[in-house]
């Protein structure tokens, strides 16, 4: 049943943790400007969390802008964390820091029975008959796109394919062709992703978080000058289906209930897929040998089955699915989820007090060689059924585990396929001679020079 639950109910009165609470823990002493320690960490966050695993095992405290809080690393503080089974750690005030402006009440940002009767309701939109339904517009989009690139003169692939996943967003999400919209559509989801981890928190004329809060005002009031059109019909679009969606009570959501899913579910839909698919491009680009292998698979597939791909092939494009795997391992497109503690826990010998930020990081636990022989490694046959069968389950979670387990991951599987299956039909993936990507790892990967890449005609 969806019936509201006060807050009290759920989440205990919880004040931020001090040093002295967490001083048994290992980790680096107080910071005498944490906002200088944040600023370090946003600058290599692969390698800070490195050096502090190095030194102080795989459990320490931290401290940025936040506050005090403890890191948690490998598949088992994964299980801990994602699979949550004694519903110890809350998403919602997890993420609240990092998200509340921007992506309020977004399906991440819920927990426990409030989680589960809006994810139930918004599965509607993710069954097989309306996945079936995008996959046509998925393809049309992308075929299009694809066939204005050029063929002759490098490109960024970055840009380009952010533009792209939008469009592709735009019209299986909204069922409309952005147009001239698109250009102000994408600086507002750009403007509110950057804004997540902008240091200065308040909207503040001229900062990053005034940005991204001018974003979310322009895709609010664009959904909700939707809403009204799209109550009581049918069509195929996400954005549609959402409106009309019933919860287990028959309750239709509200309009801000569907503007808020609506901004959380656009920017998960094209931020992190654009992100992934650059990765997996970068990585089949340095690895000719494992382009050719995935062409060949397509070849076959297209053989069987024409130049368009249908719904029933896709289980055919088994190496594309797992170097699309291989490639979230390398670069996962979260590379840290954030929890917070409601109730004291021990982990690994340590007691955690209630309230304490608690993050783990896939990050760090997919380069793991004791469950990653030769981590950097790209193999895409990690992920056969032979070499995954002894594998700690949580060893690998680009997108999350337990209850939180993201909505979309078949949708992203879907379109991931759609496009690597257009790509190497039509062309090839060069990269310059001897290069090599530099990620930005946060708020969402993406390579600092926006991937020079050449894409000939096969």
């Amino acid at each position: 049943m969806n019936v509201p639950v006060r807050a009290e109910e759920v989440y205990p009165a919880l004040a931020p943790v001090t040093f002295a609470q967490l001083a048994h823990v290992p980790g680096p002493p107080p910071a005498r400007f944490r906002t200088l320690r944040t600023l370090q960490f946003l600058r290599d966050p692969r390698g800070t969390v490195n050096r502090l695993a190095a030194t102080y095992g795989p459990v320490f405290r931290r401290q940025d802008n936040f506050g005090w809080g403890v890191t948690l690393l490998g598949p088992e503080a994964n299980e801990l964390v994602l699979f949550n089974k004694d519903r110890i750690f809350s998403s919602k005030l997890g993420w609240n820091p990092v998200l509340e402006r921007l992506f309020p009440n977004g399906l991440m940002l819920m927990d426990f029975e409030e989680h589960r009767v809006h994810r139930k309701t918004l599965s509607v939109a993710f069954k097989p008959a309306p996945m079936k339904a995008y996959l046509g517009g998925l393809t049309e989009g992308i075929d299009r796109t694809v066939a204005g690139w050029p063929t002759d003169a490098p490109m960024k692939f970055y840009p380009a394919i952010k533009d792209l996943t939008l469009d592709l967003a735009a019209g299986c999400f909204l069922g409309v062709p952005w147009g001239p919209e698109a250009r102000e559509i994408n600086r507002a989801f750009m403007d509110m992703v950057l804004a997540a981890v902008a240091v200065v928190r308040k909207p503040l004329p001229f900062t990053q978080m005034r940005r991204g809060v001018k974003g979310r005002e322009y895709m609010s009031a664009y959904f909700a000058r939707e809403i009204p059109k799209r109550r009581g019909r049918t069509a195929d679009d996400i954005f549609t289906q959402i409106v009309n969606a019933e919860d287990e009570n028959g309750r239709l959501l509200s309009d801000q209930e569907v503007i808020d899913h609506m901004n959380f579910l656009m920017m998960a839909a094209h931020d992190t897929l654009t992100s992934s698919l650059t990765s997996l491009v970068y990585f089949l680009g340095i690895n000719p040998e494992w382009q050719e292998r995935l062409r060949e698979e397509v070849d076959g597939v297209r053989a069987r089955h024409g130049e368009r791909l249908p719904h029933e092939a896709l289980g055919e494009l088994e190496l594309v699915e797992m170097a699309f795997k291989e490639a979230l391992r390398l670069v996962p497109p979260v590379p840290m989820i954030p929890r917070r503690a409601l109730r004291d826990f021990e982990f690994m010998g340590y007691r955690i007090p209630a309230g304490s930020g608690v993050g783990v990081n896939p990050m760090y636990t997919h380069m793991m060689p004791e469950h990653w022989p030769d981590p950097e490694r790209f193999d895409p046959l990690r992920f056969t059924t032979q070499m995954s069968a002894n594998r700690h389950k949580y060893a690998w979670v680009p997108f999350g585990g337990g209850a939180h387990m993201c909505l979309g991951l078949h949708f992203a599987y879907m379109q991931a396929k759609a496009f690597m299956f257009r790509l190497l039909s039509d062309r090839r993936i060069v990269l310059p001679q001897g290069y090599r990507a530099e990620f930005r790892m946060v708020p969402i990967p993406r390579p600092k020079d926006g991937l020079p890449v050449s894409l000939p005609r096969r």
